[in-house]
């Protein structure tokens, strides 16, 4: 589990600092559909798009944390999960978007619970590890193979 929390920090982290340089690079052209929607959008993703990119780059640092924080982990998952619930929002209000977006939405509201289950299996790893080496004297070389 600790493994898979790492793993995924840190692809969730290089995603979203790539997504997030690719808005600000590409401004209206990033977002599907939108292409011609006009200085005041361009604007609005380009500094989203960094905003993004800055939300990838916290995720990266806890990934190379020891032991990845839950608590760093169970906020990234709640601002990603207020994110989706705004998309639900707009879906209310507005209608059905663009078919990535709904995409979007999905992945927003589903990843979310699996980092809250996962937050903190670093945290107890490494717990079990310092068990180990207390109880033992000498740490377990099996245990420093789950990272």
């Amino acid at each position: 589990m600790a493994r898979a929390l790492r793993m995924f920090a840190w692809v969730m982290g290089v995603a979203c600092v790539a997504i997030g340089l690719f808005h600000v690079v590409g401004g209206n052209a990033a977002i599907p559909g939108e292409a011609d929607a006009g200085a005041t959008i361009d604007s609005l993703g380009r500094f989203l798009g960094a905003i993004f990119a800055g939300y990838g780059l916290v995720w990266l640092w806890a990934a190379r944390q020891d032991p990845v924080p839950a608590r760093v982990v169970r906020w990234l998952a709640a601002v990603f999960l207020l994110g989706g619930i705004g998309r639900l929002l707009s879906l209310a209000v507005h209608g059905w978007p663009h078919s990535f977006q709904v995409m979007l939405a999905v992945i927003e509201l589903v990843f979310p619970p699996v980092w809250f289950w996962l937050a903190d299996a670093d945290e107890r790893a490494a717990r079990e590890r310092g068990r180990s080496v207390s109880l033992t004297g000498v740490r377990d070389s099996s245990r420093a193979t789950d990272r």
